[in-house]
C-alpha cells in the first residue's frame, strides 16, 4: 500500500535562484541536483523534519504554470511566529496570517510568484 508522498513539483524560471530562496530563505536543505538535459537540472529540496521532497523542475510545456497557486501546504506549529521570521528574512507574502475555524494560513510567494500555503491547525 502507499504510505507516504515522496515528491510534488513547483515549477520554476531559475533554478539557481529557487534553490537560494527555498534553502536560504525557508531553511529547506538540498538533497538532489543533477542534470537532467535540455539545459535543466532536477533539483530537490526538503524542509528540515519532513519526508516529502519538493521538486524545482519544470516540465517542457508546463512553462504556463510558473507564477501560479502551487496546490503545496507547508505546515508549522506557529504560522504568525514563522510568517514573521520569514518576513524578516526577505520572504513576501501574498496573505497574511489569518485564523478560520480549521486553523491559521497564510500565502507566501516564491521568486517565481508561485503561491504557497502556510498553515497549522489549532
Amino acid at each position: 500500500m502507499i504510505d507516504k508522498v515522496k515528491l510534488v513539483g513547483i515549477p520554476v524560471r531559475n533554478q539557481d535562484k529557487a534553490v537560494e530562496f527555498y534553502c536560504n530563505k525557508l531553511g529547506f536543505r538540498l538533497v538532489s541536483d543533477q542534470a537532467f538535459g535540455g539545459g535543466q537540472r532536477w533539483i530537490e529540496v526538503q524542509p528540515a523534519g519532513g519526508d516529502t521532497r519538493v521538486v524545482l523542475f519544470t516540465p517542457p510545456g508546463q512553462e504556463d504554470r510558473i507564477g501560479t497557486f502551487s496546490n503545496v501546504v507547508l505546515g508549522t506549529g506557529d504560522v504568525r511566529q514563522t510568517h514573521e521570521e520569514l518576513r524578516r528574512r526577505g520572504v513576501e507574502f501574498a496573505q497574511e496570517p489569518k485564523t478560520e475555524s480549521w486553523g491559521t494560513s497564510a500565502v507566501l510567494k516564491d521568486p517565481d510568484g508561485n503561491s504557497i500555503v502556510l498553515s497549522s491547525v489549532p
